[in-house]
């Protein structure tokens, strides 16, 4: 029996959510061990006088802990 652990990062990027995303998974594989999955909680912009500066994305990590 596998027991998990749940973490939350915020992950942004100057491009889009998707690469917000993909950013924040591949910061958390450098960090955490056996990242099975992730939960996208929400998702924001950061505007500069009208305009997207950045988009961010809030997400719940999972991951196996070792036994």
């Amino acid at each position: 029996m596998a027991v998990a652990r749940i973490t939350e990062i915020i992950a942004g990027s100057t491009k889009g959510f998707q690469e917000a995303v993909e950013d924040g998974i591949s910061r958390a594989n450098k960090t955490l061990k056996n990242v099975e999955g992730a939960w996208i909680k929400d998702q924001s912009v950061i505007l500069d006088n009208g305009k997207i500066k950045e988009y961010r994305v809030v997400m719940k990590v999972t991951f196996i802990l070792k036994d």
